[in-house]
């Protein structure tokens, strides 16, 4: 009779690895179709750019260290973790954007720390908050939704935008998000923000071509897709619920209350579910289980955290949203949390004494 040790993560499930991680990257297709369908073609090439790179630099660096890089690939652990810095980064970002936070991710987040297991961060949130802290010009460019983007971008000139910076007809990303009047596109978080900021109430940041009845046009049906995955992943018990309720309760009741006091200047739940990266944010990102915590009362306790950063960065922070910055804070706290929320060892009493002597 055998007993073998193998690193994180353990899950409850039968399923391996490579199985889990495959799930992810299936429950993932109906937000990356409705995000293709309303941002363009633009998230497929950022996608195979991001899973090449993956596989290219996970290889030399399993090969470094005299391992099968056939097996290590097998896990799909970069695929997934590709993939989700791919879809969070804008759709035109130039190659080099991806190229840059892929590396990171995974050469230097991951296998500087020991390879799939051993980080403490989360790979794609870690190449994120690099690209977003060292490029947040061309992070920030994201075009407005199919509905009322001024240009229709086909393959061919999403390729040629993404690889030369500028259109086959000379525009550029920044030409690409202005409309006709001269007004530059946001996304609704950052459009929201920057009109509070400058005095404005809801009723009027609302007016802005960007909203939609719910959070947006084209983001509230991003983040339904997300959580139509999320809701597959919790069918397959590829994660459990702690997380992702943490996570939304964090955000959604702080926003509710604030919204009851302050109903001018203060976004409402719905609002702040349906916007940004919530959802992709709650099931897909958060429930790492290599970086979150391990119990179920720290999980819970772990998401609750992540989603008041979420509200609070968002509200009063220099970025629009937040998911990445407050998944890294509370990976920080993982130590702590799991400390403090550790099931009692069977047969033993809390706070029991033992005679050593």
């Amino acid at each position: 009779m055998s007993f073998k040790v193998a690193a994180a993560p353990h899950g409850h499930s039968q399923k391996k690895t490579n199985q889990v991680m495959a799930w992810v990257v299936f429950a993932l297709i109906p937000g990356v179709l409705i995000q293709s369908y309303f941002f363009g073609w633009g998230v497929w090439f950022q996608i195979l750019i991001a899973v090449s790179v993956a596989y290219l630099s996970e290889s030399i660096c399993v090969w470094a260290r005299e391992r099968s890089a056939r097996q290590a690939l097998r896990d799909n652990t970069a695929l997934v973790t590709a993939v989700l810095l791919a879809i969070s980064i804008p759709p035109l970002a130039p190659w080099w954007i991806i190229v840059i936070g892929t590396l990171f991710s995974i050469v230097v987040v991951k296998q500087v720390y020991g390879g799939m297991g051993q980080n403490i961060f989360n790979p794609a949130m870690a190449g994120y908050v690099l690209l977003l802290i060292s490029f947040p010009v061309q992070m920030t460019h994201w075009l407005p939704a199919a509905p009322i983007a001024p240009y229709d971008l086909g393959i061919w000139q999403t390729l040629h935008t993404i690889i030369f910076e500028y259109t086959p007809s000379g525009y550029d990303v920044e030409q690409l998000r202005t409309t006709i009047d001269g007004i530059s596109m946001a996304t609704p978080l950052d459009g929201v923000k920057t009109a509070l900021d400058q005095g404005q109430i809801l009723a009027e940041a609302y007016q802005q071509p960007m909203m939609a009845s719910l959070a947006g046009i084209g983001w509230q049906w991003l983040n339904l897709g997300f959580l139509l995955g999320g809701a597959i992943l919790l069918q397959q018990r590829v994660i459990r619920w702690h997380i992702p309720v943490g996570f939304l309760a964090g955000l959604l009741i702080p926003s509710f209350l604030a919204h009851i006091f302050a109903p001018s200047v203060m976004p409402g739940p719905v609002f702040h579910a349906l916007s940004g990266a919530t959802m992709l944010g709650a099931f897909f990102i958060a429930t790492d289980p290599v970086s979150a915590a391990t119990s179920d009362r720290g999980r819970l306790l772990f998401g609750l955290l992540i989603g008041v950063l979420v509200w609070i960065i968002r509200t009063w922070g220099g970025y629009p949203d937040a998911v990445a910055f407050a998944v890294l804070l509370a990976n920080l706290c993982v130590p702590i949390i799991d400390r403090y929320t550790r099931p009692t060892v069977y047969g033993h009493h809390v706070g029991a004494k033992h005679d050593t002597e």
